[in-house]
């Protein structure tokens, strides 16, 4: 028979679990904290650039929906990685994928193009909404759309490759960083302003990822009616140079979580 009253103890044991988890995992203890903390600095970031530059929205319209839609591209392609990844561990699948005769650098090709197919669909609906909604299309950027939209991909797979080599090292528990792994590099990507609105001895860190050199192309592009061809020439390298990163940090990882047993192991 089971004691329909309410017991405390109960309770408090339940809660002591979930404690003993959140102490024992790093990665859910920064989760708590991550989210208020991102968003305090680019909304402080924001107003404070607008504080000063009250007319600059003016001057360009749609240059927020442009930042907004361009995020999401980076955003989705590295979710696309990612995701997929994490639903193959969820579903205990890689063990089954690899005693095939699939071999790791298929799969990450597989990856990629499903990584773009998400990409496209998703910006692409919402790029298509903002037509009727606000009288902006993005694709009005013609060519230099084209080269944005191409850096971004290339820096959301390097991104996702990184968080699907943490995932097979150390298992869903670090599943978080799927999520709040690129957020991490909004504030320094001046998606909604220059990256001069920066501390000083931040703008380094901006100038060292992809997406800052995006952003700041697409605002010369709105505001200057110009393509600035040294902003996409470092946003290219940076770009490949990170996807090489990403490429070999997942196959090395990958070489050791086969030697160890770790593909069929995909819990916490």
């Amino acid at each position: 028979m089971f004691d329909d009253g309410f017991s405390r103890g109960r309770v408090y044991a339940i809660v002591l679990r979930y404690l003993y988890l959140l102490r024992g995992s790093w990665p859910r203890l920064v989760d708590s904290v991550y989210w208020p903390t991102v968003q305090m600095i680019i909304w402080g970031l924001v107003t404070r650039f607008f504080s000063t530059h009250s007319s600059w929205v003016a001057q360009a319209g749609g240059v927020l929906i442009g930042a907004v839609l361009l995020w999401d591209v980076l955003f989705r392609a590295q979710l696309g990685v990612s995701v997929v990844f994490m639903e193959e561990m969820y579903a205990r699948n890689l063990g089954n994928l690899f005693s095939s005769p699939l071999r790791p650098h298929e799969f990450i090709a597989a990856l990629l193009v499903i990584s773009v197919l998400r990409a496209v669909i998703g910006v692409g609906a919402a790029a298509l909404l903002a037509i009727p909604l606000y009288r902006y299309s993005i694709f009005d950027m013609g060519f230099p759309l084209l080269a944005f939209f191409s850096v971004l991909i290339m820096f959301g797979w390097a991104v996702g490759l990184l968080i699907c080599a943490a995932l097979l090292r150390y298992g869903l528990g670090v599943e978080s960083l799927a999520w709040a792994s690129i957020f991490a590099l909004a504030p320094i990507s001046g998606i909604y302003y220059p990256v001069s609105t920066l501390p000083e001895i931040v703008r380094p860190l901006a100038w060292a990822v992809p997406s800052s050199y995006v952003f700041e192309g697409m605002r010369a592009v709105l505001l200057e009616h110009r393509f600035d061809p040294s902003l996409f020439a470092g946003s290219v390298l940076t770009s490949l140079l990170y996807l090489a990163l990403g490429v070999w940090i997942f196959s090395r990882t990958f070489q050791i979580a086969r030697d160890k047993g770790l593909l069929l192991q995909t819990g916490e």
